[in-house]
């Protein structure tokens, strides 16, 4: 597949971004990525609100293998065969992926918080005792109105 192919496929959905990514392109509306086109097909974001309609297609999730292993990707599913001849169809399920995706942003969301948080704590704790002092007589020093 290549970008004009997959800019094509789009065209009904809307404005999409595609970007290079491993041995394809990475597809993405509103700064949120969706999908996948790798050499094994178009992978959509997927979550347990749509997993059920790409088992029921017969659809399997993205897998990749390593030296030792074969690894799959729950969260990005096979885009079912018939899809590629109804652009009206496959917007809908772009459509989906791109909501599967928004969700998972969302649930991470607060993650990133988290994390945040403690390394402002770290940062507090590695101040040196003296740059404390030296803080503190600083301002004690000011005239307050």
């Amino acid at each position: 597949m290549d970008r004009d192919f997959l800019m094509e496929m789009f065209a009904d959905f809307g404005p999409v971004t595609i970007r290079r990514m491993f041995s394809g392109f990475g597809i993405s509306a509103d700064g949120t990525n969706f999908a996948l086109a790798l050499r094994g097909g178009l992978y959509l974001r997927a979550d347990e609100h749509s997993i059920p309609r790409f088992e029921m297609e017969g659809a399997k999730p993205f897998q990749y293998q390593t030296r030792t292993k074969t690894v799959t990707v729950g969260s990005y599913w096979q885009l079912p065969e018939r899809l590629y001849d109804d652009p009206q169809e496959l917007t809908a399920w772009a459509r989906t992926a791109l909501a599967a995706a928004q969700r998972a942003a969302l649930r991470k969301a607060p993650k990133a918080r988290k994390g945040a948080k403690k390394a402002a704590k770290k940062a507090k704790k590695t101040k040196t005792p003296l740059l404390k002092k030296a803080v503190k007589k600083k301002w004690s020093g000011r005239k307050r109105n």
